[in-house]
């Protein structure tokens, strides 16, 4: 059987990213299964919680650092890890959300500093003293006011909280609205051998050849609510290192990876994604091709890779058959696992689709009652037009009742005062006088006439 070199070289290009992993570390990390914490628990393996004046709540898929309306403001919660860091190069996943009110307030930390509960504790960029290593802060600033986030680095010797300008010290910035957008958003911190780097929701914020974050520092989240509080929620903190990165890890660590037991598949599927260290799950690798479990097919997939050899060390066709017999099967099982890494995709995606279509049923039941707000509309169009209509009606009754009036009133004092004028122009004394004089004479003859009837009556004698 002959074999092109062109085939081999696309075979092994083809490859290479699968034979790139990297591997979680458990007791850096939570949220990577089912429950963030144990049934009826109220601490996270691995991690110290801190807060005041209240204890961060635990939720069975997230932890609330700091609560929202209606409790009070001014309130502080953090989350640290309690192992330190001991890769070179590592991975760290960070999903949060932030939900408040239009106007937000406080900030969330992510912190990388050496000692991270006794010299930083539950404080903010803008709170806390003197501390060394790295600290990513999220706040509601920004060109726009939706939300930036912020880099610092500190070795130990400035004191934070007694400076002013603190947002001037930032090595690196980029605006980011993160509060209120109905799902949790995603910080991925990456550190290499050559680069360090920032992203958000899968966008590259910052990254810089210059930061190399040094070993043995601690992994912290913290947040600080305003008078008027927002609601910051953690749902994971997961960190990877490069499985080629053996430098810092201890034999003890070894064999503790090594003991972990294997679940039902089945559970492993139907549930969240597997991941190692954690209760009752086990270990997994994550590569290019997604997360798969570290089982003996997984571990023989990294045995499988042969290592380079050099052609004149091949001196017969024996050897030369069996090295290219031992390369094909190496690639025979390499494309068999791509190919079960591509089904379990598939179901994942199937999965995805299914849940993408329930949401997008919700969101038709949604858009009808959107309906209803045209037919509103419609109404209140009608009730505008109608009081148009109205008003017009109403002017032009009240135009007519005034007409009505002036043309009554008009005929009725036509002529009225051009009689009185002439009546008060010609006064007529004479009648009054002759009518007391009269009245005069009257009065007297009815006297003159009682006496003389009086005068002329027989008198009466006792």
């Amino acid at each position: 059987m002959r074999i092109s070199s062109a085939s081999l070289a696309w075979s092994w290009s083809l490859l290479a990213g699968a034979a790139h992993a990297q591997f979680l570390v458990s007791e850096l990390s939570f949220g990577y299964t089912n429950r963030i914490a144990p049934e009826h628990s109220r601490s996270i393996p691995h991690f110290e919680l801190q807060g005041n004046p209240y204890q961060p709540e635990i939720l069975s898929n997230k932890v609330v650092l700091t609560p929202a309306a209606p409790a009070p403001g001014g309130q502080r919660g953090a989350v640290w890890a309690e192992h330190t860091l001991d890769y070179s190069r590592w991975l760290a996943d960070v999903d949060f959300r932030v939900s408040g009110p239009e106007r937000g307030g406080g900030n969330l930390n992510i912190w990388l500093v050496k000692d991270g509960p006794t010299n930083v504790g539950t404080s903010s960029v803008y709170t806390v003293g003197k501390f060394e290593g790295l600290v990513l802060v999220l706040d509601a600033s920004g060109v726009r006011g939706g939300g930036s986030l912020r880099g610092y680095l500190n070795d130990g010797t400035k004191e934070y909280k007694a400076l002013t300008g603190i947002d001037s010290l930032a090595f690196a910035h980029c605006d980011y609205p993160f509060r209120n957008l109905g799902r949790p958003a995603q910080v991925k911190i990456q550190q290499t051998d050559r680069l360090f780097s920032v992203e958000l929701d899968g966008h590259l914020c910052f990254s810089s050849e210059d930061v190399v974050i040094p070993t043995g520092y601690r992994f912290g989240v913290t947040a600080a609510s305003a008078d008027t509080p927002d609601s910051a929620e953690i749902f994971k903190l997961v960190v990877m290192h490069d499985n080629n990165d053996y430098t810092f890890k201890s034999d003890e660590h070894q064999r503790q990876q090594q003991q972990h037991e294997f679940h039902d598949e089945h559970d492993q599927y139907t549930k969240q994604k597997p991941v190692a260290g954690g209760e009752g799950h086990p270990p997994v690798r994550i590569s290019r091709g997604g997360m798969v479990e570290d089982t003996p097919e997984a571990r023989n997939y990294e045995r499988d890779n042969v290592p380079d050899a050099d052609a004149n060390t091949i001196t017969s066709s024996k050897a030369q058959f069996a090295d290219l017999h031992n390369r094909l099967q190496s690639v025979n099982h390499h494309l068999s696992t791509i190919f079960r890494q591509v089904a379990t995709s598939d179901q994942v995606g199937e999965k995805r689709h299914e849940e993408v279509s329930v949401q997008l049923g919700q969101l038709k039941g949604l858009l009808t009652k959107l309906d209803r707000l045209d037919m509103i509309e419609d109404k209140l169009e009608q009730m505008e037009r109608d009081m148009k209509t109205l008003h017009s009606e109403l002017r032009q009754s009240v135009a007519n009742a005034e007409s009505s009036v002036r043309q009554h009133v008009a005929g009725r004092l036509e002529g009225h005062h051009d009689r009185l004028a002439e009546t008060l122009r010609h006064p007529g004394y004479g009648r009054l006088i002759f009518v007391i004089v009269a009245g005069q004479l009257l009065l007297a003859g009815a006297y003159v006439f009682y006496k003389r009837r009086k005068a002329s009556s027989p008198k009466k004698y006792l």
